[in-house]
């Protein structure tokens, strides 16, 4: 019987198995502790596409045409060579989308392969997330979860424990949680991950949902665990374990091996950074232990792919990777240091499997950037670019607009920048700036509240030079994507799972 069982909720991009439970699972195996996973997240979205599917409901004719292939749609996207043709990609996943639609529907709420947003609750208001755990039976995952968690329970855990890292998880995770104490009102319920951390950051309060929830984790979940299981002298081992997961058929060609050498940031000094406001500390493990363990895994697990979580790869760990390779393709963000402008250190990263980096520029203005003290020196950012280009290394660039400092000449400046380095970009994320709640620098600012609601990480603010959220939008959809040298990048943009499924597109096509 195991003591607990770990759930990761609906809904999050179904392209690879949770971090943050594997870790769990990692400690609870080397003390003993017998555990359970489930990733309640791809079950429930196979669960409801399958039923709709099944039902002969649909009408139109794109619906009867997605339910009709949905097995063909999600066995391609286990397939290589669905990668190699962007067309054949989009029309996968649209259609397997498509079916997921029309399961929210009746529901009023919006699913997808990477959201959830209901159109009578919020996830970031307390009292709404309470109505979504008194009336579990209106959420679409119901049929899936009523199930599933009443089979869980006959196993008779000592706790079952939340993993809640998304907005898009919270009203289901609420939905879960409030079947659970209606059928079994003694159980009890622990909830961990990075949104509840934040949650307790912001509001200063360690008892959310006090009622249904027993144990709110704020951080990392180990010594936590093991206190309330009784273990006093915690063993070491592996700081991540697969085994609970890697029967699970997750969509993409291959298992996906996500991994994280540190919690935190490295850099930690940008203007309105969240890491920063939290006060989360740099935590990295040791870099040969790092290495050694991702050897271990890609023997154990076999991956198609490593997917480095990291907020930013630390430059020692990616010189280790470059010498001491981990076993498969890998990927993951990194800044734009004068590392990657050098050419035979990009050369044996791609040597030692490197596909793919994610590249926080954020912005074209050296003086935007200097003002948010992002370390990032755009004449460094362009030699890196073409060095990478040189190396046979894809890029996944990410650029931020209406940041306070920004004003529309800043962004055209990134326009510029984006356009003469077109030719070595090849995903690109356009983001629009939040304000996080919690940031000292927000202090300075007009605010109101971005969503109506008190658990919200955001406000809204009034820009200094006036360049408001509307007009950002404007620019970004009328102007920037719209550039001859620019929409093409745009357009590869994989549809829902955006860079967990671009690697496979640059190494699968070589």
């Amino acid at each position: 019987m195991p003591r607990i069982i770990l759930i990761h909720p609906p809904v999050v991009k179904p392209s690879e198995p949770p971090a943050g439970i594997a870790k769990l699972s990692a400690c609870l195996a080397a003390n003993g502790i017998s555990h359970q996973v489930i990733d309640a997240n791809l079950e429930g979205l196979l669960f409801l596409t399958n039923a709709i599917a099944q039902s002969g409901t649909p009408c139109d004719r794109w619906s009867i045409r997605a339910c009709k292939n949905l097995e063909a749609n999600l066995a391609a996207l286990q397939n290589n060579s669905t990668f190699s043709n962007k067309s054949r990609y989009s029309r996968a996943v649209l259609d397997v989308n498509r079916v997921l639609t029309l399961a929210g529907k009746p529901f009023g709420v919006n699913l997808s392969l990477s959201d959830y947003a209901d159109n009578n609750l919020s996830p970031v208001k307390t009292d709404d997330l309470i109505r979504a755990a008194e009336k579990p039976e209106a959420n679409p995952f119901y049929p899936y979860f009523a199930g599933r968690l009443r089979e869980a329970l006959t196993e008779s855990p000592e706790f079952i424990g939340f993993s809640l890292n998304y907005l898009s998880q919270a009203l289901c995770t609420m939905a879960m949680i409030g079947f659970i104490k209606k059928i079994h009102p003694r159980q009890k319920i622990i909830m961990g991950g990075s949104l509840t951390t934040s949650w307790v950051q912001i509001t200063g309060r360690i008892d959310l949902f006090s009622g249904l929830v027993d144990k709110v984790v704020a951080g990392a979940g180990e010594e936590t665990l093991l206190t309330l299981l009784g273990i006093d002298d915690a063993a070491g081992g592996p700081s991540t374990d697969y085994d609970l997961f890697t029967e699970n058929r997750y969509l993409a060609p291959g298992f996906i091996l996500p991994y994280s050498a540190a919690r935190g940031c490295w850099w930690r000094r940008c203007a309105f950074c969240p890491e920063k406001a939290e006060a989360n500390p740099y935590l990295p493990q040791a870099t040969d232990d790092v290495i050694e363990e991702l050897q271990i895994l890609s023997r154990k697990t076999h991956p198609s792919l490593i997917h480095l979580l990291d907020s930013s790869i630390a430059p020692a760990v990616l010189k280790a990777l470059a010498e001491k390779p981990p076993g498969a393709p890998w990927y993951g963000f990194a800044r734009v240091t004068r590392h990657l402008a050098d050419e035979d250190f990009c050369r044996s990263l791609k040597a030692g499997g490197c596909v793919m980096l994610k590249l926080g520029i954020e912005s074209g203005d050296q003086s935007v950037l200097d003002a948010l003290d992002k370390g990032i020196d755009l004449t460094t950012a362009s030699v890196a670019l073409r060095t990478l280009r040189k190396a046979g290394i894809a890029t996944y660039c990410y650029f931020l607009f209406g940041t306070p400092p920004e004003m529309e000449p800043g962004a055209m400046k990134t326009l510029d920048f984006t356009v003469s380095h077109a030719d070595c970009i090849d995903f690109l994320n356009l983001a629009i700036f939040n304000l996080p709640a919690a940031s000292v620098e927000a202090e300075s600012l007009a605010t109101q509240d971005f969503y109506e609601g008190d658990l919200s990480l955001y406000k809204s603010f009034r820009h200094p030079g006036s360049w408001q959220r509307p007009a950002v939008r404007t620019f970004l959809e009328k102007t920037f994507k719209k550039h001859p040298s620019i929409a093409p990048i745009v357009l590869r943009t994989p549809e829902f799972f955006t860079s967990n499924h671009a690697p496979f597109f640059t190494f699968l096509n070589k």
